[in-house]
This record gives C-alpha cells, structure tokens and sequence, in this order.
C-alpha cells in the first residue's frame, strides 16, 4: 500500500521539554501529519467541520493520554489494556496527563445538579454541618446543646463558698414503671433523697408513707413535682473539688437522660440544663454531612425520596389559564353545580382572610396559593378536595377526575428542596441551604462574598468557604450566573455542561495537565466569551497546557498558538494548514478558509434585502421565570433570530411559551402545559405543523446513524439485495441491517464493539473481536457493490458516498440534504452517540429538507444550530434555513452567532442582561434597528458586523 505523504509542521524553536511532539498521525483523514503543539500555553485548533480538528486532539491525543494512564492501573485495569484500539499514529513525546471536557450532557440522572457537578454542594454540606445554627419553627429561637463544661461554668460563676444542689427530674425513661419501683431502684443506686415542692426528705421517708402518689405510673405524675438530688456541695477552686462537680454534672446527665437543674441555696429558682438537642417540646437532629444529603436516605424527603417531583396533583392542570381569577373560575376543577360549592365556600369567607378573590392567580403571592391550596379553618383548599376525592376513588367519575388533573409536579413536602424538613431548620447567615440551591449563582456569589460570621465560625468554615467563592465565580466568569444550584443537570445544553465540568477542574487547581475542550463556547454570548477567555488564561497560568477546538472568532484572536487544521472537510482535509502564533497566519497561512473568513476577504454577505413580514404571530402577557409581562411578535414566512446573553429568557418563551402555545392551538398534544402567558394570537389556520429541531440525539439506540434517519438506508439495504451473490444465497433486506438477526454479528448484535465494565473507573469500549468492529457476519460481508461490501460503504463520508451512488437517485436525493447542511465529513454509519449535539440538530434539518410539505407550512424553531461549524459551513447552514423559508415556512433560531443574526429578516432581542436583569424586550424589527438601541448589548457587538455591506 502507497504511503501517504508527511506533511511538516514548524520545527520547534525551543527544547523539546517545553513541547508535545506528535509524529505520522493517521486516524480517519489525518495524512500522516507531524505537529508540535506548545506546553503551558492556550493553543486553539481550528479549522472546518470534518477537517480533522478533534481527531488529532480526541482521538489521537487524548486517546493516547488514556491509554498511558490506564497503564498505571492495577493489573485488573490492565488486563484490558491489550485490547484498547491504539491510535494510528508512530509516536507521541511529551504528552502530559491528558483531560477531555466534551459538550455532551453527562448525565440524565434526575438526581444530579448543578451544586452536585460543581461540587458546591459538597462544600454547602460541610459548611452548614459546621458552623450551621439550627433554630425551632415553632419561637425561632436558636436550639443549643449544653456540655459537662456550661454548667460547670455556670456553677464557678457563684462565689467561693456557695452552697449547690444538683438535681435530676425524676427519670422517664420507664415511663409505665410504678413510681414505688422506680423510687426503689434509685435508693438501690445509692440516691437517697429527693425534692418535693421545693422540700428535701429522704427516699426512704417518701416510700413508707401512705401516699397515693407511690401508686401512679410515672408518666401520670405531673412534671417538675419530684427531683432526685444527685449531690451536693460548695463552690470551690480545689482541682479535687472541680473535678467532684464534673463527675456529678456528667452522672445527672447519664441518670436522667440529658437533663439537670442546678439549685443555688439563697437564690430564687433552679436552672435547667440540657444535653439533649431540644427545644419548645421537639427533638432535634444535631447538624451533620448526611442531614443535607439528598442522594441519602438520612437527609431525603421522605415524600419524593430526594428528587423534588413527585407524581401529584398538577398546578397547570388545575389553573390552565392563570390570567383568570379566583372569581372568575381559575380553578377548573371547581366547576358545575355539586363541585362549585367548594368555590362558593373559599368566596364566602375569603374576606376573613384579605384573600382577593378578583386578582389573577398568576399575580397572587406565594402565601396567598398556599392558603388556597393547603385551605384554611373557614374553607378547604384545593388539596382537601382532591383528598375528598381520593377517599371516594371507588366511585368511577372520581378515579376520572383524579386522573385528568394528575401529573408530575413539585412535592408538596418539601416543595423542592429535597431535603427532610430537620435540614431547613438549620441556617447559615440567616439562611437555609434549601433557600441558597434556589437562587441564581450571581446572587449567591453576592451573598458569600458579604456573609458575616462570628469569628469561631470563620476560622472554622474559612477554607470551606473559600472553595465555595472561587466556584461561584468561576460560574460567573463563564456566564453561568443565571443557572441555580438546585438546576437538574439532564436540563442543561451541551456547553453549560462543559462550562461546569471546566468550573469543577479550576477549584481542583491541578497542574501541569493538559487540557483538551471541545467547542466551550457554545450557547454564549459575545460578550460571555470574552469571560471564557480570561478563565482559560487562567487555567493555562496553573501550568497547564490549554487546547481548545474552537469557531468562535474572539477565542482564536486570543491564541497563545493556532493550529488550522484543512484546508477543506473529509478527504480534502486532514493536513496541517497553519501552526504558530495567532499573528502569523495571515502571511503564513495565505489560503486558509479561517484565515480569508478572519481577515473579511471571504464573508457571510449581508442579504440584500429583508423579507417583508404581514402575517404575525403574538405572544401577550409572557411572565414565565424572568420574562417581565411582554408582547412578543413572530412574522411568518421568515427567518427570526432571537438573541440576548445567555439566561435573557429566549429559551422560556420560545421552547416554554411559544412552542407548547402553538402545539396546543393546533390541537397536538404537549409534554407539558405552556409557560405563564396571558394568550396567543395570529392566523394558525395558515399553520399546518410546528417541529422543535434541537440538539437531542437523533436516536436512542447506539445503532442510530444519519443515513438510517434520513431513510436512505433502506434503498442502500436494496441496492446489496439485488446483488448477484446475495440472490444466490438468499439474503433479503434484513441481513443488511444490524438492527435484527440475520446479518448482524451475534456477538456484538450489530453495535461493533463490546463494553467492559471497569468497576469504579469509567467503561471501556472494545472492538467486537468476532466481527473485527465490522458489525456484519463474513458471509455478508462477501456481498459487494462497485467492489465495496456493507460496511465499507457505511464507513464513507456523505461526500465520498455522493460520488460513489451518483447513477441512483433514490440515495443523493435523500443524503444530499446532510452535505447541504454541512455534514459531508459525517461517516454514513457514524453511531448517533458519536455526533456532537450540533451535528444531531444539522442530520434533524436535513431530514425536513427531505421531507416533501406540498402546500403545508411548518414552523420550524432550532436551537443553537451553528453548534460546532465554522464560519464557512455556517453560510452553507443559512443557505439550508432560507431554502426552507423560500419553500414558504418559517424558521425560528434561537442564537448568539452574529452572523446568523445579521442574516435573519426579523430580530428579536432580549436582556438587557441575564436572570433578574433580563426577561424584557429590548428590541423587535430588522437586524438594522436592532444597531440604534442603547441598552442592546447585541447590538453593540453586531455593529462591526452590519457595517460591512
């Protein structure tokens, strides 16, 4: 087989300790390349999409860093090791401890949050076990505990010479015990006398007198009527003596299970004392790691058992429109002659109450919904009624109702927190942690920052609270303040996953590593990247190495080293176009695609003119999370961009308002009810169909791939079927499929490889040995078409297979789509597991520009769909969005990319900052309108933009 030819980077100007030296790389399209890559240095890799950018840094660098490391395991670990597929390359020198921050979600635990992946959760959990207070619900006073050493000081604090009694109450430990028994057993013990009404007698005294008190149970003798003196004695400094009253002090404690009086003769009256944690009657449970543990069965809600939903009564189903009153019939269960009366009875006395009963329930107070729901001694709530219901399920219409109104909604126990009540019981600076999970990471940055503890406390929760303050701001620092602690992880994007994997490295402070970060800039905005650029700075100055595969234009001007990976996609890239200094690429590297795009001799031109907007469709009222009660208008038969910094709002009212809203109208089911919104408007007649493309994955299965989702598999499975020797042997379409038996490798059913399960450390996946990681059995695999079996074809790019079914039509008109939208680097059969969440979105568009919608006019609203493309596949991406408008839908983005922004006809734009600081609408009309407002901080950034026409 022919060699490909090397291509030679730069030679390194420095000793080779100071580089990582990478020699004959030839994983998937790398031509046998040589690069060095700086150490301790922020190295960006770009380049286009499938030019080779994360084969060189995943599959090659970080691969190798892995393999090294598993060599260090124990001989378990290495077991394996022989069989870890090695990268294609000769040799890799200088490799440091390799980690990789991916933007994929890491997990869909329902347990795992945002505190948990950072670990500042940990860090609260600890600190609130340390120095928390806990404080009674019911006085709010602070409940203490006291020690052998309270008393004693309290007793040193009298006078030498003082007379002191040490009294216990009578114990109640056995409280069905005979008073005579119990008093028996303490004289046995060697107590022999006791208090009564403030006199002293002997034990013996009380026992042969006919009392009928002797008689009663102890549980039926009144309190504070008998005490049992433990000892007596006079204050004094003598060590004998202080120690006398210790051992006294600790005995009363042991007798009487954690209580004792001390009586000073001459003074008033006795004072108590208590080692039991308690107070106002309750039992507290002492402060500790596990109370605020919610994945523990200790510190759990009993109720949703830690995950803060629970299937119940739904609020959304209950109260469909919130915009209605009380009054005005908000509640829909309480309809009808016999159910109205529960409504009757709430307006009858609501007035006892201040209740305003003609006050939209979405504006009501959080007290006021819980005495709607929870009820008061005048009506019941909406809980008693569902409860009424539940008691008479064996009625059918009641199991009906109970039914329609069910769902997953928040646990009425610990109304989110997850957390037993005992854990909020304890606070820290005057708050509970369950309070502190729920606020936004700026706030709370805010708080730790100005928090004032006693000076105990500080030296006690000074390095905890340490690590909780760079944590936050870290977060801050990458945009993620508008996130709260409490935010499920399975809800983030990609790159809010990878932002907080990065905030969890730089609180480790490890150095001397490398770090390799696929894309971090996902999902900010513009003015949030010039933040995840100081961080990476920061990162690099620990000594670590910082390679960042990376579009993002500001991200590569700020290159320590630039790597240009091309100079096209698939089998046109894989060469080293540029590596050196940020600087020198414009001379250096003359024809690179990133360089004519960085120096504006190749651009996203401007359109020429915006498409003109009659039809609209409006949102009124929208309030849900932080949107502050605005109209919002989207034209049909246009390309709308909604823009602002990240948590501005845009993903509540597209995602959370407008696309249930328009589903609903167009009578589709929703997975869930739309956001608080007083009403939508506009001409959904002229809507046949709303789809929501996102950056899910586009399958479930490991064996999903474009080519299968795209339909173009099945004519592929026919083109072998009618294959001479297929016929021959009798294969039909099946045998082609590594869906179901037949054709498919037994061993691996279809998947290709095999997955060893490493106990504590992560899984390892290993190449089928059986099938080689081709998937199919050999007898299949001997069938071939133009000399390539199935597996062949189904490791070829989308651009290779174009030319390889050029005479079939069936296939390029379905897979030419893919290459349209920037996927011709995409192997045919790459498993879906594989691709990025932008690469997922791009195989969804492509499989609606498939799609034939003869007179229908879909909606289509995507998410972040420049996810992962460079600015040259981004004017490929617009040219596949405007072909769906030019097919008369509309298309909706939801984007911080200028380009896609300054190429929209309509921009809707939100802010002016994130979390408590945006939900308003800045701005809405063209991209040029968009330049003359002041508080846009979009605007500022698209100005250099649309001043280039």
């Amino acid at each position: 087989m022919k060699q490909k030819a090397t291509i030679e980077a730069p030679t390194p100007t420095t000793g080779t300790d100071h580089w990582i030296q990478i020699r004959g790389a030839r994983g998937n399209n790398l031509k046998n390349i040589n690069l060095d890559i700086p150490k301790n240095q922020l190295v960006v890799v770009t380049g286009v999409s499938g030019s080779g950018k994360s084969t060189i840094t995943m599959d090659t660098l970080y691969a190798e860093g892995q393999r090294r490391y598993v060599e260090s395991l124990s001989s378990y670990a290495r077991q394996f090791l022989g069989r870890m597929k090695k990268p294609e390359v000769d040799y890799i020198k200088g490799i440091c401890p390799a980690i990789a921050i991916e933007q994929k979600v890491s997990t869909s635990n329902a347990r795992s949050t945002v505190g948990t992946l950072t670990e500042i959760y940990d860090y609260l959990r600890l600190l609130y076990a340390r120095v928390g207070r806990t404080y009674s619900p019911i006085s709010g006073a602070q409940v203490k505990k006291h020690e052998v050493k309270d008393v004693n000081d309290y007793i040193h604090t009298f006078p030498a010479g003082a007379r002191v009694q040490l009294f216990i109450p009578l114990p109640y430990k056995y409280k069905d015990r005979l008073l005579d028994r119990e008093l028996s057993l303490l004289l046995q013990k060697g107590y022999s006398r006791l208090r009564k009404e403030g006199e002293l007698m002997d034990i013996q005294d009380f026992l042969t007198s006919n009392d009928t008190i002797l008689k009663l149970k102890i549980e039926d003798i009144p309190t504070d009527t008998l005490y049992i003196l433990i000892d007596r004695f006079a204050v004094s400094e003598e060590e004998d003596n202080i120690r006398r009253i210790a051992d006294s002090i600790q005995t009363a404690f042991y007798e009487s299970e954690g209580e004792c009086w001390v009586d000073v003769v001459g003074s008033e009256a006795m004072k108590g004392f208590n080692n039991r944690f308690e107070l106002d009657g309750l039992l507290f449970i002492e402060p500790n790691p596990q109370l605020f543990n919610f994945n523990n069965p200790f510190g759990a809600c009993p109720s949703c058992e830690g995950f803060s939903m629970v299937m119940g009564i739904d609020e959304d189903k209950v109260v469909p429109d919130k915009s209605l009153s009380l009054y005005e019939g908000a509640i829909a269960c309480w309809k009808g002659e016999k159910l109205g009366l529960w409504l009757e009875e709430v307006l009858a006395h609501a007035h006892k109450y201040n209740f305003p009963v003609h006050l939209p329930y979405r504006d009501l107070s959080k007290e006021q919904r819980n005495m709607l729901w929870k009820g008061t001694s005048s009506f019941g709530g909406i809980r008693a009624f569902f409860k009424e219901l539940e008691e008479k399920a064996y009625k059918v219409q009641n199991r009906v109702m109970l039914a329609r109104y069910r769902g997953r909604t928040l646990c009425p126990t610990c109304e989110g927190a997850r957390l037993r009540v005992e854990a909020t019981y304890v606070k820290v600076g005057g708050r509970g942690i369950h309070e502190l999970i729920d606020e936004p990471i700026d706030e709370l940055y805010q708080f730790f920052k100005s928090i004032d503890l006693g000076d105990f406390d500080k030296k006690v929760g000074n390095r905890l609270l340490q690590e909780i303050s760079s944590r936050l701001q870290y977060m801050c620092d990458l945009g993620l303040g508008y996130l709260t602690l409490n935010r499920v992880s399975a809800t983030l994007s990609g790159g809010e996953t990878q932002r907080i994997n990065l905030t969890r490295l730089l609180g480790s402070n490890l150095t001397s590593s490398m770090y390799i970060l696929d894309e971090p800039s996902v999902g900010l905005h513009p003015r949030d990247t010039e933040r995840l650029v100081k961080v990476l700075r920061t990162l690099r100055d620990l000594g670590n190495t910082v390679i960042v595969v990376e579009h993002e234009e500001d991200l590569i001007k700020n290159a320590d080293y630039l790597i240009d990976i091309g100079p096209a996609a698939g089998i046109h890239g894989g060469e080293v176009v540029f590596a050196g200094p940020y600087a020198d690429i414009y001379t250096d590297a003359a024809n690179s695609l990133t360089t004519l795009y960085m120096s504006g001799r190749m651009e996203i031109p401007v359109p020429g003119f915006r498409r003109k907007t009659s039809d609209f469709i409006w949102v009124k009222g929208a309030q849900q999370n932080n949107l502050q009660n605005i109209d919002v208008a989207f034209p049909l038969h246009t390309m709308i961009a909604v823009s602002g910094v990240s948590g501005s709002g845009k993903t509540t009212l597209v995602k959370q308002i407008l696309y249930p809203a328009l589903k609903r109208e167009l009578g589709e089911a929703t997975p869930k009810a739309p956001g608080l919104h007083r009403g939508i408007e506009g001409p959904f007649k002229k809507i046949k169909a709303v789809e929501m493309v996102n950056q899910s994955p586009i399958g479930k299965s490991s064996r999903s791939n474009p080519v299968t989702y795209v339909k173009a598999y099945d004519a592929i499975r026919d083109l072998f079927t009618n294959q001479q020797l297929a016929k021959i042997r009798g294969f039909k379409p099946k045998h082609f499929s590594f869906n179901v038996d037949g054709g498919r490798c037994d061993a691996c059913k279809g998947e290709g490889e095999q997955i060893i399960e490493m106990q504590f450390l992560a899984d390892v996946r290993l190449e089928c040995e059986v099938c080689q990681g081709k998937r199919f059995k050999t007898e299949v695999l001997d069938v071939v078409y133009k000399g390539k079996n199935i597996h062949e074809v189904l490791e070829m790019s989308i651009d290779e297979a174009m030319e390889f079914f050029a005479e079939h039509k069936d296939i390029i008109s379905k897979i030419k789509p893919l290459q349209d939208v920037g996927l011709g680097y995409v192997h045919m059969g790459q498993s879906s597991s594989t691709l990025s969440g932008g690469e997922a979105q791009r195989v969804k568009l492509a499989s609606f520009l498939n799609q034939e919608h003869a007179n229908q006019h879909v909606l289509f609203i995507f998410d972040e769909p420049t996810t992962g493309l460079h600015f040259h596949d981004i004017r490929k991406l617009l040219d596949a969005l405007n072909a769906l408008v030019e097919k008369g839908h509309t298309v909706i983005v939801v984007e911080h990319n200028l380009e896609v922004i300054k190429s929209a006809d309509w921009v809707i734009d939100l802010g002016p900052d994130g979390g408590k600081g945006g939900g308003e609408l800045v701005y809405q009309g063209t991209p040029e309108g968009l330049l003359k407002v002041e508080g846009s901080i979009t605007g500022k950034y698209l100005q250099t933009k649309l001043n280039q026409i």
